[in-house]
């Protein structure tokens, strides 16, 4: 990777850690489930009208809208603005790696190595810690909620595997016009059409620079440069540097919001970080073959071509590991953008 490439997914992972930091911001201006609906206008507009058309089906645009939109990310919001750190918070949504390695499991059928499982299980363990020292410090209803979030997560993951749409921006795009009327209507119900209105009477600078932040730093520059990175290097090589997002994270919260990174967090973003990289980087296990298949793969040199430019298998068993495609190629697929990962535009809350 070309050092302007590699600043460039370094910038990316500080943009999408720092956004958690932005958010913690701009619950102090807004109810939580308005602030995430805001988030996803400003994002889709106007953005939507320069995308062009969608390139999947609006099906999978809907469903990922719903789960990722509305569910993860409105519980991540409510989370966050009822007590779980935002440093806490974007570790803690790395766990989204294990969870889509269950969801592919059970839903696609992919049987994890035994070197995943030993991931997710150090992952979880860091959970644990997390919970462990939540629990000293703050309310545990609000880390559940943040825990829940990131199994949407990890379901949405799945589900944009499923889409595999060929244009990652394309489609972030119009996935954000979904949860727009939604997360509207929940907050009219459930936080009360005088609060938002308050709210939106009360708009300054900060607040309106939160909302920009989150939604066209996080969302359309960092899903844009992400997907570029993807279409010039495999994804075996990009996807490592969304392991620095619970660090900008972390790091941002402290430095701007004062909160303190106690012994036992440390423990838990190194169980965590070091459990979510060998369950998203280790490799998948390889489908049997029959004698007779594997000669003609010899004969024909199938099995050259069954790897890509890093010399990696194709078939990954996580949606973090789908290849990149060759520089030239189509464009990175939304799932790796997602996965390969860290927290998000999408991946970083």
């Amino acid at each position: 990777m070309r050092p302007a490439h590699l600043l460039l997914a370094v910038l990316v992972a500080a943009v999408w850690g720092v956004n958690f930091t932005v958010i913690e911001i701009g619950l102090g201006h807004f109810p939580p489930l308005l602030f995430s609906a805001l988030r996803f206008l400003v994002a889709a507009l106007p953005a939507v009208f320069l995308v062009g058309r969608p390139k999947v089906a609006w099906k999978w645009i809907a469903a990922v809208g719903l789960v990722l939109g509305v569910a993860k990310f409105g519980l991540l919001f409510v989370g966050m603005d009822a007590g779980m750190p935002a440093g806490l918070s974007s570790l803690v949504l790395q766990i989204q790696a294990v969870f889509t390695a269950a969801v592919a499991g059970v839903v696609l059928g992919e049987r994890p190595t035994r070197a995943r499982l030993l991931g997710m299980a150090v992952a979880l363990a860091g959970i644990a810690v997390a919970a462990l020292d939540e629990g000293a410090a703050g309310p545990l209803g609000a880390f559940a909620l943040v825990l829940a979030a990131a199994a949407c997560w990890g379901v949405s993951n799945v589900l944009t595997r499923k889409a595999a749409p060929p244009d990652a921006l394309n489609f972030m795009v119009w996935v954000s016009t979904v949860p727009v009327l939604p997360l509207l209507g929940l907050s009219l119900l459930l936080e009360g059409p005088a609060r938002d209105a308050d709210a939106l009477r009360s708009l300054d600078w900060q607040g309106a620079g939160t909302v920009v932040y989150v939604a066209w730093v996080t969302t359309v520059f960092g899903f844009g440069a992400w997907g570029w990175l993807l279409r010039r290097h495999p994804a075996s090589t990009v996807a490592p540097f969304s392991l620095l997002v619970p660090v900008f994270g972390m790091s941002s919260a402290a430095l701007f919001l004062g909160e303190g990174i106690s012994p036992l967090r440390w423990c838990a973003a190194a169980l965590l970080v070091g459990g979510v990289a060998v369950t998203s980087l280790a490799p998948a296990r390889r489908a049997a073959v029959s004698g007779e298949s594997a000669r003609q793969a010899v004969v024909s040199g199938e099995s050259a071509r069954r790897t890509d430019v890093s010399g990696e298998p194709v078939c990954r068993a996580d949606v973090s590991e789908a290849p990149a495609p060759r520089a030239g190629g189509s464009e990175a697929s939304v799932s790796q953008a997602i996965s390969g990962k860290g927290g998000g535009g999408w991946a970083s809350g």
